[in-house]
C-alpha cells in the first residue's frame, strides 16, 4: 500500500514535466516577395535562419509572392529572397512572437540592364 503512495506522486511529477517540454512557444512569420517596382516576386527562394547562424530552412513564394514560416520557435531569425540570379538584402532580427504572425516585405534589387555590343563588320 506504501508503494502505491510513493508511485502516485512520481507518474504525477513525470506528466506534469512532460507537459511543459511539450509546450513550446511557437508563431509564425509571412511575408511577400515583391520586385524593386513593388510587383510580386513568383517562385522566389526565401531563406529563413535564426540571427545566431542557427541551421537555415527555406520555403518559396507562391504565384502571388507570399511565403509562410509557420509554427516557429519564438526568437529573432533573419531573412533573405533568392529569384533569377539575385539576392534581396538580409532582413535582420525578426522576431516571432508566440501565437502571433510577424509580416515582412522583401524587396529584390533592380535587374541591372545587359548591354551587349555587336562588332560590325
Amino acid at each position: 500500500m506504501k508503494r502505491r503512495f510513493l508511485i502516485l506522486p512520481i507518474i504525477a511529477a513525470l506528466a506534469m514535466a512532460t507537459c511543459s517540454v511539450a509546450h513550446v512557444l511557437v508563431g509564425t512569420l509571412a511575408g511577400v516577395v515583391v520586385d524593386a517596382n513593388g510587383r510580386p516576386v513568383p517562385h522566389a527562394t526565401v531563406t529563413l535562419q535564426g540571427s545566431f547562424g542557427d541551421q537555415p530552412n527555406a520555403t518559396h513564394s507562391d504565384l502571388n509572392g507570399h511565403f509562410a514560416f509557420a509554427r516557429f520557435r519564438t526568437g529573432q531569425y533573419d531573412l533573405q529572397a533568392y529569384s533569377d540570379g539575385s539576392f534581396s538584402p538580409w532582413v535582420r532580427r525578426i522576431t516571432i512572437r508566440s501565437h502571433r504572425t510577424t509580416e515582412v516585405t522583401l524587396r529584390m534589387p533592380p535587374k541591372a540592364d545587359v548591354v551587349v555590343n555587336v562588332p560590325r563588320h
